[in-house]
């Protein structure tokens, strides 16, 4: 799928032409350069790598200066693999938000958000034990018995419970182009888009 890497600005609201609030993500997608050429010859298969957003040179290593160097562009802080793009690129193009179009759809690939170690009812949604009645004390949002037993005497792996919530990466399909502003590299795309603001995302078509 081809693509571009691209900056979630924050979330806005639009109104279509009947009038209805339509909520939508801005995202900063591209300038894009391509910093190498995926030949089916020399690494088996044919792809674009793209770099995104400018990187300090005393951050980065001489390996990745060099990588760089042979596109002629400055360091990049985000490089991703694409494929199947409609015309040929060559080393040191520079792909712009252009590349998409309103009114078609895109997949938008994030790392969600952070929420921390949480329980059973945050983390998967379980009711918690009941109603605060008879005498219980302190169950509100307890996972309840967990199934185990002298047989099978262990927990099944794969067991829904507390633990570590969000930071995975997302990926949110088909969802429509309502905006391209080209004169400032946005994409406002209808709906929710994984990760925080300033968060790094895929968008793919």
């Amino acid at each position: 799928m081809s693509g571009l890497i691209g900056k979630k600005v924050g979330m806005t609201s639009i109104f279509d032409e009947q009038g209805k609030n339509i909520p939508c993500t801005v995202i900063e997608v591209g300038p894009c350069v391509v910093t190498q050429v995926r030949t089916e010859e020399v690494d088996g298969y044919n792809a674009l790598q793209l770099g995104f957003d400018d990187k300090k040179e005393k951050q980065t290593t001489k390996a990745l200066k060099g990588h760089f160097k042979k596109a002629g562009t400055v360091a990049k802080k985000r490089v991703a693999e694409f494929n199947g793009f409609d015309k040929e690129y060559k080393l040191g193009d520079v792909i712009t938000v252009d590349l998409f179009e309103e009114g078609e759809f895109v997949d938008v690939t994030g790392t969600s958000k952070g929420k921390g170690f949480q329980g059973v009812v945050k983390r998967h949604g379980f009711g918690g034990v009941g109603q605060a009645t008879h005498g219980q004390h302190n169950r509100l949002r307890a996972p309840g018995s967990i199934g185990a037993a002298s047989y099978p005497a262990r927990v099944f792996k794969g067991m829904r419970m507390a633990g570590r919530m969000g930071g995975d990466t997302v990926k949110v399909q088909n969802l429509r182009v309502l905006k391209v502003v080209t004169d400032k590299n946005l994409l406002v795309v209808k709906g929710a888009v994984p990760g925080h603001k300033n968060s790094y995302v895929i968008i793919q078509k």
